[in-house]
């Protein structure tokens, strides 16, 4: 289990030891070792030697399955993932696929051809200025970084009329103002929706034995922080039966071509019509609240007195 030291991974190495499994985790920095049944510093996945130290570690711990969970390791380890030892699985979408939803921007058009209702969208070069950019996408903006930049997240973009800026709110960015020409093309644009959020959980069936998809719908309650983004944390998070917001996930995942694990962020419209405003590979940091999409993945591995037990 990789990136066994942030939300995702830690809470999924959790679950799979529950299961009884066992689980070697890996991270680029020292974690609790409680986090897994053993735990190893590997270098950051940029490094050119990531991929052998993994290799190494899945061969001396007899590893069945490799499972990456850090959004910045996905596309080296996809790029690999046919290349481990034989009869070494590699949990993880197609390196293609992958690359085109990596990059938010590629992945509203992609969505956008297959006829996906999403939240308004573009790059900033493509507009002259703020209010053109709120007149085209139809009202308030959210920029973020088109490719996941560490902890640079979306922030709610907001007009100075006095000075003609944009603030953006809160220090995730540590930016108090910003002149609109100064984002390039490396940031996307959105139009801000603040209905309801959703963070659905799609598993593909590439990945689950030939079944059918599954679909699990969670519900962001948590309150708007002072980003304008709402923050979700464990005790904000419910499941809820919303038939027209897994339709649309699981449509937005087939779109993206993915396989696996698939999470979808979807909000509501004013008119009360649900569109994606992103779409992502992998298990969230809230896969406890979708247990049926870890046993569905790892039913393959839960064999009777299983191999990797220790």
């Amino acid at each position: 289990m990789t990136g066994v030291g942030r939300p995702a991974g830690n809470s999924l190495a959790r679950q799979l030891m529950d299961r009884g499994h066992w689980v070697l985790g890996v991270e680029a920095h020292p974690v609790e070792a409680s986090a897994a049944h053993a735990v190893s510093v590997v270098s950051q996945p940029h490094v050119p030697g990531y991929l052998w130290e993994l290799r190494g570690l899945a061969a001396i711990h007899d590893i069945e399955v490799v499972v990456p969970t850090a959004r910045d390791e996905l596309l080296v380890v996809s790029a690999a993932k046919n290349h481990f030892a034989p009869g070494v699985d590699v949990l993880i979408a197609d390196p293609a696929p992958l690359r085109v939803m990596h990059d938010k921007y590629l992945a509203m058009q992609r969505l956008v051809a297959a006829g996906i209702p999403v939240a308004g969208f573009g790059l900033p070069g493509e507009f002259g200025s703020i209010n053109e950019a709120m007149v085209q996408l139809g009202g308030s903006l959210v920029v973020r970084p088109r490719v996941s930049k560490g902890g640079l997240g979306a922030q709610v973009l907001k007009r100075r009329s006095t000075v003609g800026h944009i603030a953006l709110n809160g220090s995730a960015l540590n930016w108090s103002a910003l002149n609109w020409s100064a984002l390039d093309d490396s940031w996307m644009v959105q139009r801000f929706t603040p209905g309801p959020a959703y963070l659905p959980t799609v598993l593909r069936h590439a990945l689950s034995g030939g079944s059918a998809d599954v679909v699990v719908v969670l519900e962001k309650t948590g309150q708007v922080g002072s980003s304008g983004i709402r923050r979700a944390h464990r005790d904000s998070i419910r499941r809820v039966d919303l038939p027209d917001v897994a339709q649309l996930a699981g449509a937005a995942a087939a779109a993206s071509k993915l396989s696996g694990p698939v999470g979808v962020a979807i909000r509501r419209m004013p008119d009360g019509s649900p569109v994606v405003l992103g779409i992502e590979a992998g298990f969230g940091a809230h896969s406890a609240w979708a247990p049926e999409l870890v046993d569905a993945v790892m039913r393959p591995y839960a064999r009777e007195g299983l191999r990797n037990a220790r």
